[in-house]
C-alpha cells in the first residue's frame, strides 16, 4: 500500500465568517485527521482495484460518500 505523505500541504482552515483558524493544536488535529482520511481512502481504493473493481466506479463511490456527509452542527 502507498505510504502516507507527511508533507501534504492542507489548506488554510477558515471559519464560517472567513476568519482563519489560527490555533496551532486545531491546525495539527485537522492535518492529522486529513492525513489519516487520505491514507484510509487510498488503501480502500487500492483494495478495490486489486479486487478488479473499476477505477471509475471506485472514484464515483468515494465522491458519493463525500457528497452525502451530514453536518450535525449546521448553523441556521
Amino acid at each position: 500500500m502507498t505510504k502516507k505523505n507527511k508533507n501534504k500541504n492542507w489548506p488554510v482552515w477558515k471559519r464560517d465568517d472567513d476568519t482563519i483558524v489560527s490555533c496551532t493544536e486545531k491546525i495539527k488535529v485537522m492535518g492529522d485527521n486529513f492525513d489519516e482520511i487520505q491514507q484510509i481512502v487510498q488503501d480502500a481504493f487500492e483494495d478495490g482495484l486489486l479486487m478488479e473493481v473499476q477505477d471509475g466506479q471506485m472514484r464515483e463511490t468515494l465522491r458519493y460518500i463525500i457528497n452525502n456527509l451530514h453536518n450535525p452542527i449546521k448553523k441556521k
